[in-house]
């Protein structure tokens, strides 16, 4: 396996975009619900598509051998086959037509690579081995998943409502010191069920902060 150069983290949107996987077992079906969580239109192409995936809401699928060129007609995909030959192909097609490519477990034929994630509504941590170690990510993802609950989730909520309290006041929010909001005893606030009372300490900390 090459060594991968330094990775560029960014985050896709890829609602209502054309997605492609190719492959049909259970790594396909990860795949595809990833995908589809994220609002993305969702077709699958393999020559045998299992339960998993055909239990797929909102995905299109078709049991046939993957056609080469056939990326081209996509803005991503993912090679999730258990043939070396297919999974090549399809990161060599979307080389040539410019589509980002994963490649399940084979770093070596990925444009890019999947981090693991924690979800928190609108919150998302990620952690990325670059392709090295899925198992050390996957374990960081699990501590992380145990440290951040979902008052932050709420935290967050509090802190965007302000934020646009903030700016339709035609105030700046650059201006105001987060970070001792963040500092407070917000969070233990949020955790006993105080959030009325972590809103009024996020408004107090904001406040002289711009005195």
């Amino acid at each position: 396996m090459r060594e991968l150069p330094p990775l560029y983290p960014v985050n896709l949107v890829v609602e209502g975009r054309r997605c492609l996987v190719v492959g049909g077992g259970r790594v396909a079906a990860r795949k595809a619900a990833g995908l589809l969580a994220c609002g993305a239109v969702v077709h699958v192409v393999a020559e045998e598509v299992g339960d998993e995936v055909r239990a797929l809401e909102g995905v299109t699928w078709e049991e046939r051998p993957y056609g080469r060129g056939e990326v081209a007609g996509y803005r991503l995909a993912m090679a999730a086959t258990d043939s070396d030959q297919v999974n090549d192909a399809v990161f060599r097609d979307g080389e040539s037509s410019g589509v980002w490519v994963n490649s399940a477990d084979d770093p070596d034929h990925c444009s890019f690579t999947l981090p693991s994630v924690v979800r928190r509504g609108a919150l998302m941590l990620t952690v990325s081995t670059g392709g090295r170690s899925p198992a050390l990510a996957a374990w960081l993802k699990g501590r992380l998943a145990g440290e951040i609950g979902p008052e932050y989730e709420v935290l967050l909520d509090l802190l965007a409502a302000e934020r646009e309290a903030v700016r339709a006041q035609g105030r700046s929010t650059e201006e105001l010191d987060w970070q001792k909001a963040l500092d407070s005893d917000m969070l233990d606030l949020i955790r006993t069920g105080q959030v009325t009372h972590a809103r009024e300490r996020l408004q107090a900390c904001l406040s002289s902060s711009s005195d």
